[in-house]
């Protein structure tokens, strides 16, 4: 759909990349991946048209739209949340913006002209319709309709960015491209963004520092390195395996053509002299140089590993850690209800929840950071505990240090020499150790914050979001340095992958509980069910216990369809009851499998090469409406189907 061709981008004479040609086709997922600063963003504003190429060509189709989500999440912080949903189309916003504007003045001077005009611009748009639309977009991200009016700025940082994503999808687009989607996002809204990705029908671009997200969701990646973009067929993990072979292979082949013309070097050299044998070494002496001519030098990666090291001072007690009855709430909002948790030395214990549900509260109070309303924290004998906070900006107080002066304030009786070591394992080289800490990248910080901790040796590491700002190869690198460490790891992640490659113990926050799991991250998933980190499963669950609570309470759960109380049925009516809804239930659920078949089929059809060539335009709405249409029947009969359940959970419990 999309065609790149021979594409190259500088900044001054300093080249990120050249030669790069792809295509972007529908249905493909493409993970955009690079070491920091290798031009991955570049590259996408590139594609997006909001920067030129220094040399080569993007095609786009006219007609095909693209959405774009970029970093800033908090560009309409005092926007309501349905306006910045529509702003997705800029023309329709305008228009809607200006009459009521003009309405809001119609006291004073109306003016019937230009609200004319606006009226006929949002029906050509079919305004009101997107403005029913994008509310419908909003409640399928969990957003419900009672804070639509609300400013953006009320909202948790994922929640922010699934109201830019409805952005997009209120303008129905073609084409996404996505920058660093899962930054703010917890798991729950990670894996609803993986499951709509899945099942966009047009290309996708995703830059993206999650490991797990990206094997989830890539078909193809686009590794910019050596100059250069390469396509890659399969998810990330696969990539990593092929882009190694790739080298090793090309490394083989250079090294055999060196010894092969080291072979005929050998045989110049000593028959050169010898009227015999000169044609003949004159002769390998031309193949020699033809040879010599085709070798290329390999170009260096762009990708660079930082060394993080973390050496305890000495063995913590075996107890390090006991929190008892911790409560601690905001106004009235109360994010954690009486936890009790004891951390033994050794332990890498991985705090997952989704967010504002107070796992960073919990950490703070931990390092007292913030005071607990009630209970108390302890730490054990001998305890030195180092600690990372989410936000790290309190750890650079005067904006005006250097880098260099700023780590040496934590080693005062080690030399430069040694500072600017412990620098350049960090990846500060040359004159960067002379950077103001106010102007690093939230990278660099946190390179630099790594650096000293690693100084403090503690042995406890308290992580909060470690891997925010890091790019894949510092998260690896962190990863390998925390396998290393001997003491005792306490953290707080989104990232899946990193969770999966370090916890031994998993506790997960819910809202009123707290819940211990004695293994790794793959085995608390297997054991409480993987259901439970998707949105739409967890929304499902929450409306049944909502139901079951009315229940309870001996409202409408025990309610038949016909208005009678279940209750007040006999025992043989509670069973013909439970029957006759058993057999709705068979119905429903054929329906619904039939429903999907459809659906299936349709994105099928969009999905193969050419189809949008050679099919009329007429046809192809045709086809998104009737697959607009299934997909309504088919959410009015998932809820039919859940009412339904529900129905027969409370009969069951009269039986």
């Amino acid at each position: 759909m999309i065609s790149i061709s021979n594409l190259e981008k500088g900044f001054g004479d300093r080249t990120l990349f050249s030669g790069a040609s792809f295509q972007l086709n529908a249905g493909e997922r493409y993970g955009l991946v690079g070491a920091n600063g290798s031009g991955k963003t570049t590259l996408l504003n590139v594609i997006s048209g909001s920067i030129e190429a220094t040399h080569g060509q993007v095609s786009i189709p006219k007609a095909l739209s693209l959405g774009v989500l970029k970093q800033d999440h908090f560009a309409y912080e005092s926007e309501e949340i349905l306006g910045v949903a529509l702003m997705g189309n800029p023309e329709l916003w305008s228009a809607l913006s200006e009459k009521e504007a003009i309405l809001a003045e119609s006291e004073e001077d109306f003016d019937y002209e230009r609200f004319s005009e606006l009226e006929e611009t949002v029906q050509r748009l079919d305004g009101y319709a997107a403005e029913a639309r994008a509310a419908t977009i909003l409640e399928g991200l969990g957003l419900p309709t009672e804070v639509h009016r609300k400013p953006l700025s009320t909202l948790s940082g994922g929640f922010k960015l699934r109201v830019l994503l409805a952005q997009v999808l209120a303008s129905a687009p073609d084409v996404l491209l996505l920058d660093e989607p899962t930054n703010h996002l917890d798991i729950i809204s990670i894996r609803w963004l993986e499951k709509f990705l899945q099942g966009f029908l047009g290309p996708v671009v995703i830059i993206s520092h999650d490991h797990r997200f990206l094997d989830n969701v890539s078909t193809r990646i686009l590794d910019v390195d050596y100059d250069t973009v390469t396509l890659y067929r399969g998810n990330y993990t696969q990539f990593l395996a092929a882009k190694v072979a790739e080298r090793e292979r090309r490394e083989k082949e250079i090294t055999s053509r060196e010894r092969e013309i080291a072979h005929h070097q050998q045989f110049v050299d000593r028959f050169r002299a010898k009227a015999s044998k000169a044609r003949q070494a004159q002769s390998k002496l031309r193949f020699i140089e033809k040879k010599a001519a085709e070798l290329v030098v390999l170009p260096g990666s762009s990708r660079r590993y930082p060394t993080f090291r973390f050496e305890q001072r000495r063995p913590s007690g075996k107890e390090v850690l006991k929190i008892r009855n911790v409560h601690k709430a905001f106004g009235e909002n109360e994010v954690l209800h009486g936890v009790n948790l004891a951390v033994n030395r050794g332990d890498r214990l991985a705090i997952m929840g989704p967010n504002g549900i107070g796992k960073s509260t919990l950490l703070k109070i931990v390092m007292g950071e913030l005071e607990a309303d009630e209970g108390e924290v302890s730490w054990g004998y001998e305890t030195h505990p180092g600690y990372f906070a989410q936000d790290n900006k309190n750890e650079f107080t005067s904006s005006d240090e250097s880098t260099e002066a700023w780590l040496w304030r934590f080693c005062p009786s080690k030399d430069r020499g040694f500072v600017r070591g412990q620098m350049g394992l960090m990846l500060f080289t040359g004159d960067e150790g002379k950077k103001k800490v106010s102007a690093l990248s939230g990278g660099e910080a946190a390179r630099l914050v790594f650096a000293r901790l690693g100084l403090d040796n503690p042995n406890v590491l308290v992580l909060d979001e470690p891997t925010n700002h890091l790019d894949l190869e510092s998260i690896e690198a962190l990863i390998a340095a925390l396998r290393s460490f001997d003491g005792t790891l306490i953290f707080v992640s989104h990232d899946r992958w990193f969770v999966s490659q370090l916890a031994t113990r998993v506790v997960e926050i819910r809202p009123g509980e707290v819940t211990d799991y004695l293994g790794t991250y793959e085995e608390y998933v297997h054991a409480s069910g993987d259901d439970h980190l998707d949105a739409d499963t967890v929304l499902l669950k929450a409306r049944r216990e909502k139901r079951r609570r009315k229940g309870r309470e001996g409202n409408a759960r025990d309610r038949r369809d016909d208005g009678t109380r279940s209750s007040e049925l006999s025992p043989q009516d509670v069973t013909k009851e439970i029957r006759r809804l058993q057999r709705k239930l068979e119905e429903i659920t054929e329906a619904i499998e039939v429903h999907e078949a459809r659906l299936k089929s349709i994105d099928a059809s969009f999905c193969e090469d050419g189809f949008y060539e050679r099919t009329p335009p007429d046809q192809v709405a045709l086809l998104e409406q009737k697959r607009a249409e299934t997909d309504n029947v088919l959410k009015a009969d998932l809820q039919r189907w859940g009412d339904i359940e529900s129905q027969l959970e409370g009969l069951s419990s009269l039986v």
